[in-house]
């Protein structure tokens, strides 16, 4: 048995975001593209009798440990009497709309797994965890579909990739009761990481809830006002806010993540490249 294992567990951006649906049950349709970037949380498992949950890191303040949190509700659903003695380093804000959470609880589920030797979870069968949660047990470019347990793979061109959050919280409930519809077009079917058509086909994409979202937080907007200026690629809100991204050409992202610390040093804000 392994004495010690560290899972990374990477931002999740959705480059798209379209609400296509809303089932009976009240969980929405989606239609997104997500990609992941080399920024994220890390989760470190040691073998231990009982279960538990330490966590650090820059952004660990808030987050509690309690029973409720994802990543031991991942440790349970994987092996629900089993010991593990747990370690969350934050980096990434909480409730940010760049899946976090999720994140934690799929890199917990992969380490768990390779230290209690059991195979691991199908991305679907997580569902029961969070929307997010199926996707990024998968931790690859994909169009995610339904209420996120429809994954197909996808490739885009690389890319940099510079997060900005403006540290404002925005509750993802307050962001669906602002929607105008809820049964929007889909996704346009993306094209097969084409340099040339892939920024095109973006900017002809949504993010369906960035209207309520704005609403809700306006320092969204100031964001974008920030990073559209700075030339890229392209720049949206990610999830349901408040983080927004902007895509640049390889090696160009640092440059402008030096001119976003240094005129909103407020603002948490990273950058890397898409995995």
């Amino acid at each position: 048995m392994p004495t010690e294992l560290t899972v990374f567990a990477p931002a999740k951006i959705n480059l798209t975001l379209h609400v296509t649906g809303r089932q009976d049950d009240g969980y929405h349709l989606l239609d997104s593209l997500v990609v992941f970037a080399g920024v994220g949380d890390t989760i470190t498992v040691a073998p231990a009798p009982d279960l538990s949950l330490q966590i650090d890191g820059p952004e660990a303040s808030g987050l509690a440990a309690g029973e409720d949190n994802l990543v031991l509700r991942a440790a349970r659903f994987l092996a629900p009497d089993r010991g593990a003695a747990i370690r969350l380093t934050k980096r990434l804000p909480v409730a940010s709309g760049i899946g976090g959470g999720s994140a934690d609880a799929a890199a917990a589920l992969r380490a768990l797994s390779a230290l209690w030797d059991l195979p691991l979870p199908t991305p679907g069968s997580t569902a029961a965890l969070g929307a997010d949660v199926p996707v990024c047990l998968t931790g690859q470019t994909c169009r995610m579909q339904g209420i996120g347990d429809t994954l197909l793979p996808a490739q885009i061109p690389a890319y940099d990739i510079l997060l900005v959050n403006p540290r404002v919280a925005v509750p993802t409930s307050a962001v669906f009761k602002g929607l105008a519809n809820r049964a929007n077009a889909a996704m346009a079917a993306p094209p097969p990481g084409d340099p040339a058509t892939f920024p095109a086909w973006l900017a002809a994409q949504r993010n369906d809830l960035a209207p309520p979202a704005i609403a809700c937080a306006p320092a969204i907007a100031d964001i974008l006002d920030t990073l559209n200026p700075l030339g890229p690629v392209h720049a949206a809100m990610s999830g349901s806010g408040a983080t927004c991204y902007a895509l640049f050409p390889t090696g160009q992202g640092a440059a402008a993540l030096d001119h976003v610390r240094s005129t909103h040093p407020h603002w948490w804000s990273a950058q890397a490249a898409i995995l």
